[in-house]
């Protein structure tokens, strides 16, 4: 049976998604094309062999419509005869493109085929592919939900409530991603992920100096008095400090055969073991986590002591730390580079983003097995083990 491995893995630095970003003047399909370019620049492949390019954009409207990947392959000079494709699986789009990707090689589809993602948060807000007074979800949804599904916010804060997550906890799981995230950036540890872009070297949401101290003084993100009155359980704890920033990036890795990567003269960096996607309940919305771990391990013929290394998307803390609960998993082996919380959540490229970071590590620290995971919205996750190489 064919196997697939990972043999490039790249992405930007990640700016904030505000106006006065660092990478707030780059449109989406040149933030994409870059790391594109980037890709085949370090692996020395020729793009032309390139089968199919599966990209993940979140919100796929004005500068992001039109199936994004397919003219950031055209912008990243790739031949015409490069196809591409845009998928949407919320924030893990682009670990979606990962496992679709990594199924054509093992399917014998492809020989050569990248997973990409990109969103550019600063100039395709969220939400602007739902037009003010629309309804995304219709009838037989709000039937089966009648009293109404809710933000992410709310969700993290039902999180934090169910499983007893003080604020101070989730606090300090916040200021330890920042303080890992710069810690890594001082050892040099992103310098073979990162493609710096237009003077921009490093992600720009990293503070070096956060603490408990300063975030306790931040007010409640997503305090509602309706939302309260509905759920009398929420002590409105979650903040923009335990919470991902919304961001600008893009990132890409390069998926082959163990046998074509020999042909071509490519190093594996991990081999893709095994993967899980799931469902869950839309309304706490975030914790599929749980489940796609414990599929995923299932596949894998793994337990949680076989894994090495983590890589849990840091949407909120109270994501993360009730992921922990429910698994046990040691927070040491947790996000060892830091987490979304410090580096940046770029929605459409954070499942490619975690994966680059998480080879990257895997090899540093020579792991034998690591995993992925992510929440995303509407009650969804997707789970992959990796193997060292």
């Amino acid at each position: 049976m064919r196997d697939a491995v990972i043999v490039e893995a790249v992405r930007t630095p990640i700016g904030k998604g505000r106006p006065n970003g660092s990478l707030a003047h780059v449109h989406p399909v040149e933030l994409l094309a870059h790391t594109l370019r980037t890709l085949v620049e370090r692996s020395g492949v020729d793009p032309a062999l390139i089968d199919d390019v599966i990209g993940g954009t979140v919100d796929q409207v004005g500068e992001q419509a039109m199936n994004t990947t397919r003219y950031a392959v055209l912008s990243a000079g790739f031949p015409e005869s490069v196809p591409a494709t845009t998928v949407d699986r919320q924030c893990g789009s682009s670990q979606q493109a990962v496992h679709f990707a990594a199924q054509g090689v093992i399917s014998g589809a492809y020989d050569l085929v990248v997973a990409c993602g990109v969103e550019s948060m600063s100039r395709v807000p969220m939400w602007s592919n739902v037009p003010a007074g629309k309804d995304p979800f219709g009838p037989g949804v709000a039937e089966r939900y009648p009293e109404g599904l809710i933000p992410q916010g709310i969700s993290a804060e039902l999180i934090a409530a169910k499983w007893s997550l003080s604020r101070e906890e989730m606090d300090a799981f916040a200021v330890e991603s920042h303080r890992r995230a710069a810690a890594a950036w001082e050892s040099g540890l992103f310098a073979d992920e990162v493609a710096p872009l237009d003077g921009v070297t490093r992600d720009e949401c990293v503070r070096p100096g956060s603490s408990t101290e300063v975030l306790a003084g931040l007010k409640p993100a997503y305090y509602d008095p309706a939302f309260g009155e509905r759920f009398p359980q929420i002590d409105w704890n979650v903040t923009a400090g335990n919470a991902s920033p919304v961001n600008d990036g893009a990132s890409a890795v390069l998926i082959t055969s163990s046998e074509t990567a020999a042909r071509l003269g490519l190093r594996p960096l991990a081999r893709l073991h095994s993967f899980a996607v799931t469902g869950s309940d839309p309304v706490l919305m975030l914790t599929g986590v749980v489940p796609a771990t414990e599929k995923v391990l299932r596949k894998a013929s793994l337990t949680l002591d076989d894994i090495d290394l983590f890589e849990v998307n840091e949407a909120f803390s109270s994501v993360v730390l009730a992921w922990r609960q429910e698994t046990g998993a040691e927070l040491s082996k947790v996000n060892v580079h830091g987490g979304a919380i410090a580096i940046g959540h770029p929605l459409g490229a954070s499942g490619t983003r975690l994966t680059t970071t998480l080879v990257h590590a895997m090899r540093a620290r020579g792991a034998r097995y690591a995993l992925q995971t992510m929440c995303e919205a509407g009650g969804l996750a997707n789970a992959m083990v990796l193997e060292g190489l």
